[in-house]
């Protein structure tokens, strides 16, 4: 058989074959079809289209499109948030003090309360423009993303295993290559997945995101959830239907192309020192794989980003071994300042909100803020108890998980708005108390939250682990209480305490429920916060968010903090 003269050139210099094609093919679709979406985003509001909604179902792709893109105009942001400030919470512990206290804050501001004030900024960045309510209505769904990864982020930071961070400091390696070549790839298979929980959420609240009312002002930005709410006035349940129907292929799309080669591609950085189950690899990666053009380009990004990740900088921070312990004089200075701080913030609220509230207004809040939690604290039980063992089973099993992923992801983004037709005529029908029957729509934000953790958590568990369980026969009962659930219990509380926060976001489309000329009220803050915007009462809204924020800050730091920190002493690897 004749060998090949120069093996290395015929290597390294193939022509592009049919593979190649094909991505060509969908690379040029995409950036088409951002270029035909970002046309719609430099017109005047006032222009014909531009903020009106058609229900004929031949507008729907062209729909999808946008929303699609604002989602991952909103997951691109998440992304570049959840690496600085998730990454600043986790590495120091004064900026920590600050950051996580506020990220509990701010991920109890319901979508609404951020639609309020930000509506009115971006406008007023492009006055008369329909570019300032694409920029609101990203900026809407980021609020509904980012918060999760960033905990996710947070927690990986914080559970690195110590063995692996002194075999980076014998490697004498700086702050930025560890944090590139260990943190990093120890977070990825959790980040990932919080990644799909985070898409899921900003669907979940597309719609409001898309229609947005604030006082005597509407827009309706052309869009999947603008769609809904249109099909929803005017109680069009063909609508609706077709509407589920694209949502859903949107989503298959993006699992397949996106996610499900991610997920594949982040179980490598699983910890572990033996084998552990595994899939196949999805077709899309295996497509990719077999393209010659595109092989070349990612490599060279990959070179790139390996050569990015291996620079020597110190990352602002001086080895371990070298480290200064914290001063004392300097951490009461600075909670002083934190202190003064808080108190300026807390008296221009008060100022404000003086001068169109009495204190009636505040316990009527405090009250409602109670019924509110008391749901939340109910269907968190309820979650828990049917997620976890569902979640463990999925995340031992990478094929079945597989399988699962694309139906969580819908169910996940199933906005509770296209439930209010169903929950209004039965409750109607029955004549049943809005207040125990409207509480269901609130379980749509906070069970998938813990689902997707605890499926990152068991999918991460060390096959070793596992492997020394079975040889000693654990089994039961004692398993869960002795093996799996210290394993998962971080990823755990990740989920729970983003639930909770969800859950809170979630009972401002979930406590006040429509279906034409019917509208149902549940006694609650959500449904006290929503009213508030449909009135244009700012003070009446900053008033809620506050308590909202305040219920959910006491409720992280009660219960939510102590055990975090309790997993992190105890059931770190």
């Amino acid at each position: 058989m004749r060998a090949n003269a120069i093996p290395s050139m015929a290597a390294g210099w193939r022509l592009p074959n049919l593979w190649d094609a094909v991505a060509f093919v969908c690379v040029i679709g995409v950036l088409v079809g951002f270029g035909h979406v970002a046309e719609g985003t430099l017109v005047p509001i006032n222009a014909p289209g531009a903020t009106q909604i058609s229900l004929d179902p031949i507008h729907l792709p062209e729909y999808a499109v946008r929303t699609t893109l604002r989602m991952f105009a909103a997951l691109a942001a998440s992304l570049l948030f959840t690496f600085t400030y998730g990454t600043a919470a986790a590495k120091s512990r004064r900026a920590a003090l600050v950051l996580v206290p506020v990220l509990d804050v701010l991920q109890s501001v319901p979508i609404l309360g951020f639609l309020t004030f930000t509506v009115v900024f971006f406008m007023g960045l492009f006055p008369g423009q329909v570019m300032g309510l694409e920029l609101a209505a990203i900026f809407a769904i980021f609020t509904s993303q980012a918060w999760n990864m960033a905990f996710s982020i947070y927690q990986s930071l914080q559970t690195v295993p110590n063995d692996l961070k002194e075999c980076a400091t014998s490697f004498h390696l700086t702050g930025w290559q560890k944090f590139w070549r260990l943190e990093v790839p120890f977070a990825m298979p959790g980040l990932v997945w919080n990644t799909m929980m985070s898409m899921s959420g900003g669907w979940f609240f597309v719609v409001a995101s898309e229609a947005v009312t604030v006082g005597d002002h509407s827009w309706k930005l052309p869009g999947i959830g603008s769609y809904v709410a249109e099909a929803l006035d005017k109680r069009d349940i063909a609508a609706v239907v077709y509407a589920i129907v694209t949502m859903l292929l949107v989503i298959l799309a993006y699992d397949q192309l996106l996610f499900r080669p991610l997920v594949a591609w982040s179980a490598k950085f699983r910890f572990e020192t033996t084998a552990g189950a595994t899939a196949s690899d999805p077709w899309m990666l295996r497509l990719v794989r077999r393209t010659r053009l595109l092989k070349v380009v990612g490599t060279a990004i990959g070179d790139a980003a390996v050569w990015v990740g291996g620079l020597r900088l110190s990352l602002g921070g001086a080895p371990a071994q070298r480290r200064r312990p914290p001063s004392r004089t300097v951490d009461v200075i600075y909670g002083a300042v934190l202190a003064v701080i808080v108190a300026w913030a807390l008296w221009k609220v008060i100022v404000f909100a003086s001068a169109a509230l009495a204190w009636s207004d505040v316990r009527t809040a405090l009250v409602l803020g109670v019924f509110t939690l008391v749901r939340v604290t109910v269907l968190m039980v309820i979650a828990s108890l049917v997620w976890v063992p569902i979640g463990v089973w999925l995340g031992l099993r990478p094929v079945w998980a597989r399988r699962a992923q694309p139906i969580a992801q819908f169910l996940a983004a199933f906005p509770a708005n296209l439930l209010f037709p169903p929950f209004v005529l039965f409750i109607v029908y029955f004549h049943l108390d809005p207040d125990i029957w409207l509480t269901p729509l609130m379980v749509l934000g906070t069970q998938w939250y813990i689902l997707f953790n605890v499926v990152a958590g068991a999918a991460a568990f060390p096959g070793d682990l596992r492997e020394a369980a079975s040889n000693f026969r654990i089994g039961g009962l004692l398993w869960w209480r002795k093996v799996i659930v210290p394993g998962i219990l971080p990823y755990y509380i990740t989920g729970a305490i983003t639930a909770s926060g969800g859950s809170w976001n979630a009972a401002i489309v979930s406590e006040v429920a429509s279906w034409g000329n019917t509208h149902l009220h549940a006694h609650g803050l959500g449904a006290y916060i929503a009213d508030a915007t449909d009135k244009g009462d700012m003070a009446r809204v900053v008033l809620g968010v506050v308590v909202m924020s305040a219920f959910v800050v006491l409720f992280n730091r009660l219960l939510w903090r102590p055990l975090y920190g309790y997993a992190q002493r105890r059931f770190t690897l």
